[in-house]
Order: C-alpha cells, then structure tokens, then sequence
C-alpha cells in the first residue's frame, strides 16, 4: 500500500487535479529526509494540517549528493521514499532531481507551498509562482535540535 503512494510527476499532476476537482487543497513541501527524525515527523504533520492533502517532493540520490555532499544519502531514495509514503498524512510521494524543486512545484499547481521557519516566504522556491496563483505560502516551526546533520554529527562522535 505505502509503495502505491509513490507516483511519477506526471502521476502526482493527475492526483493534484482528480483532488482538486473535488475542493480538496493540496499541500506541497519538499526535502531530502535522509534519517527520519522527531524533527521531520512534526514538520510534516505541521504542513499537512494546513490542507487536505499532501504531495512530497523528495530530492533523488543524485540530487541529495549535489546539496549535501559525496557521502550523502544515508538512506537510498526508494528507502526514503517508502519510509514518507508510510505516513498517514504524506498522500503522495513523487521524487525530482532537479538542482531545486521549482519544475515540480510548477507542474502540481500546489495551493499551500510549506518549509520550515528556517526560511523567510522570499526564499522559498517557487513562492512567488504559488502566490501567483492564488495560493499560499507558509513556514512552520521546527523542532530545536533535531536535524539529519547534527544527527550523523553525534552518531559519528559515539564511534
């Protein structure tokens, strides 16, 4: 079941549109989400409680090593992408590799665009196209402390 959650681009426009079509407002965010942690978890539950429904972008292999480093990911994409697509309220998955996830966000017409309160509304990609659309564009509180990096951080001190 949580592998049918998994769609292509072209899928994840269908579903965007069928969802859509019945009022439901759909939520995008994006991100690499390497370790799941306690910080991710509240993040995503925060977004999809802004809408009805909630497509992830998630950033492929190739693309987590662009912005993260050689050694990055951890955890492979099609791992990632089960792991989101196992959470209730991640109603679609759908991976991009582009250097940002601006084609995507373009492609899925989202009415709520969400990131953490780590960026300003100015920063985050593809805002200005969602407020020009009618949408929104909204941060949500991260939970202090918990990030993939200072995770690895401390489970590299531990060995």
């Amino acid at each position: 079941m949580t592998e049918s959650k998994i769609v292509t681009r072209e899928q994840a426009v269908e579903q965007a549109n069928a969802w859509r079509a019945v009022g439901e407002s759909i939520v995008f965010t994006n991100g690499c989400f390497d370790i799941v942690h306690l910080g991710h978890i509240d993040y995503l539950e925060k977004a999809r409680n802004l809408g009805q429904r909630m497509i992830l972008g998630l950033n492929t292999d190739a693309s987590v090593s662009r912005i993260k480093g050689p050694l990055r990911p951890v955890v492979n994409e099609y791992a990632r992408a089960r792991l989101m697509a196992a959470l209730a309220f991640v109603d679609a998955v759908t991976l991009f590799d582009e250097p940002t996830p601006l084609a995507l966000i373009e492609a899925v017409r989202p009415d709520i665009l969400v990131k953490g309160d780590d960026y300003s509304i100015s920063s985050i990609v593809g805002a200005d196209f969602v407020l020009g659309n009618g949408g929104r564009v909204e941060t949500v509180a991260l939970v202090p402390g918990y990030s993939t990096t200072s995770l690895i951080a401390r489970i590299k001190e531990s060995f």
